[in-house]
């Protein structure tokens, strides 16, 4: 009877540990990052009130002004990224994912305030950047801050992490389901199942805290979308294949000015002012592209757009956005893809309504779907994309012509690509994302502790039936072979002396293992990280590597055996799980000590 009791107590102990807690801190996640997506807001309307006489309409602030203060704004960026936070800068959300991959979910404290601070300056400056990237970072940073005070380990920090990025968004757009798609599509790859209430949890109670601060409000307020025939997803289709081109353009413009950035002499943190003279310049002649631009949507979603000035400002904001990021400067890329998307859709639209003799086809639906088909094009998320529109506009027949084109979208960016745009971002500082498993964890750990002795020597002299005899012998019948004086000289392999085994009677006498061995070696450095040798193994179908001295490349000091490297990665992958685990059982376990294990030490 005590038995029983004490694993009934156990077992509320674990499920108020491992469940109510977590839920619980998810709660408070939620609420947390809520505040600070309202604080966001309101950041954003004071600055506009200070930095713009006009914020109605930046066309009506004088030319000198206009040049000034986005240069102003882009020194102060720069500043802050250089001397205090470098990872402030871009978009935010590949900051968030690198957090997740590299470094266990740990963001630095400073980082809710200083993302808020620089990028609500930044957008208030008309700077063509979004918010959706800097409310994601700020709420993934509350959420590591609320994680690191409840001293959680690493998989709920994660978790901790993507909640409060969820939250972050959901508050933003008041769209609960759609931030949740977000945190699970982008985010987590690898997200368990029993994790998605707590997703859900962050995003509901962040949503509920910004309509009772903000009022509940629709971003974005459309026609009553239609679909009038079925004939018109044909143009939805060619829509979505538009803005898979366009995508692309925007990535490749994304980070492909960084590289012409790079060549400009001067300080880093001078770039961003350079870049904000830029878009000033720009924007005298096109103040739309200033700024969200969400007037401008609105524009395009209620048919006020023409043919040419949507094709200019899809160019434009195209131009706009890259000078912004590429220079170092602070924002998203979500609410510049839904200006992209609203203006080729409207072009898509109008060239539908001319081609097409059905009654009823309207600009403004093509410009709805495009703010999609752009997203999904970008982000590679389709689901994200779909939910969000959605949500903003709380329209459900717009979900078949909006599948239709973020399919075709994303495909081309996948086929032409490869990566979004939060993936090329992180790819182009050396981090390689790959369906969720990080294989950067790899880059700290060296060959050197991993690699085997080589057990058994063969020269290049060595009879060849010798050598036969040795595979025979040896468990692993793989070798080096080494001249006379010790030095690398090739590699021996079953594959290598199965042709000679065939045609046994054929072979001379004399046969040594110089004229067998492969003499193409491809070797790894002992300081070389399992990272290298990962990409190796993957290329090049090896089963093992000779590992080399760093002061002499032909100096053998052991071997790196695939087996060996698999089981390394499958170690760092699981040991804090096991160890978990183990904790876990000693809790919770058998109270009789003879049938409780020892605890490993570690």
């Amino acid at each position: 009877m005590k038995e029983a009791r004490s694993v009934r107590k156990d077992r509320a102990a674990y499920v108020a540990r491992q469940i109510a807690v977590p839920l619980l801190v998810s709660l408070i996640i939620g609420v947390a990052a809520g505040f600070g997506g309202v604080f966001f807001h309101y950041l954003l309307r004071w600055g506009s009130n200070i930095l713009w006489t006009t914020p109605e309409e930046l066309a009506e602030v004088p030319i000198w002004l206009r040049l000034l203060i986005p240069v102003a704004a882009g020194a102060f960026c720069g500043l802050v990224v250089s001397k205090w936070a470098p990872e402030i800068r871009g978009p935010g959300v590949p900051q968030v994912m690198k957090a997740l991959a590299l470094e266990g979910g740990r963001i630095r404290h400073r980082v809710t305030l200083l993302k808020a601070l620089v990028t609500s300056t930044l957008i208030s400056a008309g700077a063509s950047v979004g918010r959706e990237g800097p409310i994601v970072q700020i709420g993934a940073s509350i959420g590591s801050s609320i994680s690191q005070i409840f001293s959680m380990d690493s998989d709920k920090r994660r978790l901790a992490v993507a909640c409060g990025a969820a939250a972050g968004m959901a508050a933003t757009f008041q769209a609960p389901i759609a931030g949740t798609m977000f945190a699970v599509e982008i985010l987590l790859f690898d997200l368990e199942v029993s994790s998605m209430s707590n997703i859900v949890i962050s995003a509901v109670t962040g949503t509920v805290v910004a309509r009772q601060m903000l009022g509940q409000r629709a971003t974005i307020h459309p026609a009553n979308f239609a679909l009038v025939s079925h004939w018109e997803l044909v143009f939805y289709l060619c829509l979505g294949l538009a803005a898979g081109v366009v995508s692309l353009f925007l990535i490749w413009s994304l980070f492909g000015l960084p590289r012409l950035w790079r060549r400009v002499p001067g300080p880093e943190w001078l770039k961003p002012a350079m870049g904000g003279l830029m878009l000033g310049l720009l924007g005298i002649y096109l103040p739309q592209v200033l700024g969200v631009g969400y007037g401008q949507i609105l524009k395009a979603l209620d048919g006020k757009v023409l043919f040419v000035t949507a094709i200019v400002l899809c160019v434009a904001k195209i131009a706009a956005t890259s000078i912004c990021i590429s220079s170092g400067m602070s924002g998203g890329i979500f609410a510049p893809s839904l200006f992209i998307g609203a203006m080729l859709g409207s072009a898509v639209g109008i060239s539908a309504l001319h081609c097409c003799p059905i009654q009823g086809v309207n600009p403004a639906y093509y410009a709805l779907v495009g703010m999609g088909a752009v997203v999904s094009g970008t982000t590679l998320a389709p689901m994200t994309a779909v939910l969000t529109i959605f949500e903003l506009t709380y329209t459900y027949q717009v979900i078949l012509p909006l599948m239709v084109a973020c399919i075709p979208s994303l495909l081309i960016v996948r086929l032409f690509h490869g990566y979004s745009v939060y993936e090329t971002k992180l790819v182009s500082e050396g981090v390689d994302i790959v369906r969720g498993h990080e294989i950067n964890r790899l880059r700290d750990m060296k060959v050197s502790a991993y690699m085997s002795p080589v057990e058994r020597v063969v020269y290049t002299n060595t009879p060849f039936w010798d050598v036969v005899e040795l595979m025979d012998k040896s468990a692993f019948p793989h070798f080096v072979v080494f001249r006379p004086d010790g030095r690398l000289a090739g590699v021996l392999t079953i594959r290598d002396i199965r042709r000679y085994l065939i045609h046994r009677d054929e072979c001379p006498q004399d046969l040594q293992a110089k004229d067998v061995m492969n003499k193409d070696v491809i070797v790894i450095s002992e300081e070389d990280s399992l990272e290298k040798a990962f990409h190796i193994f993957a290329a090049k179908g090896f089963s093992f590597l000779p590992v080399v001295s760093v002061s002499d490349p032909l100096k053998v000091v052991g071997i790196l055996k695939k087996s060996d490297f698999l089981n390394a990665y499958h170690e760092n992958v699981v040991k804090e799980r096991v160890f978990s685990n183990l904790n876990l059982f000693c809790m919770v376990g058998p109270k009789d000590n003879s049938e409780r294990q020892v605890p490993l030490k570690h």
